[in-house]
């Protein structure tokens, strides 16, 4: 089976396999790790290869093929048809875009699926940047709740668009 790809204007999303996904996981300092939801790594553990729901992807800049950072699901769309997405650029590939464009590919992805009426993702009270991401890819601050792993965070969803 060959990997899923979602391109975008200047990047590549690549879906990693199981061990691809935890080996990066690994990789992560500590503190960025400490951050990684376990509930989500015992679920990779556990999936075959090619579930974009439960694997990560890889970010990789088109041209150089650099790995940019990552992004993924935090899990399948729910019975409502919510699905939440998380990612993360690297310090050098910062203030680019990039993470705008591995968001929107994620969210177009989702809709595209015929499973997804809502895309949601949280962000913390102290990054700025990653709300500017939300808001230019049309997600709308719903308000604060309490993630059971991250404490209180800011939900921002964006519902599909009727064609």
């Amino acid at each position: 089976m060959s990997s899923l790809v979602l391109p975008t204007a200047r990047l590549e999303l690549v879906l990693q396999t199981p061990a691809e996904t935890l080996a990066w996981v690994e990789s992560l300092p500590p503190e960025v790790r400490a951050e990684v939801s376990p509930a989500w790594v015992e679920r990779v553990r556990q999936t075959p290869p090619g579930d974009p729901w439960a694997l990560g992807f890889v970010v990789k800049e088109l041209g150089t093929g650099a790995t940019a950072g990552g992004c993924a699901f935090k899990g399948p769309p729910d019975a409502d048809g919510v699905v939440e997405i998380g990612y993360g650029i690297d310090p050098p590939f910062q203030g680019r875009g990039f993470a705008t464009e591995a968001a929107e590919a994620l969210t177009a992805f989702a809709f595209s699926s015929g499973r997804v009426r809502t895309v949601r993702a949280h962000t913390k009270s102290d990054n700025p940047a990653s709300e500017r991401v939300l808001t230019k890819c049309g997600f709308a601050r719903v308000g604060e709740v309490i993630d059971p792993e991250d404490g209180p965070v800011m939900r921002w969803e964006r519902g599909a668009v009727a064609e």
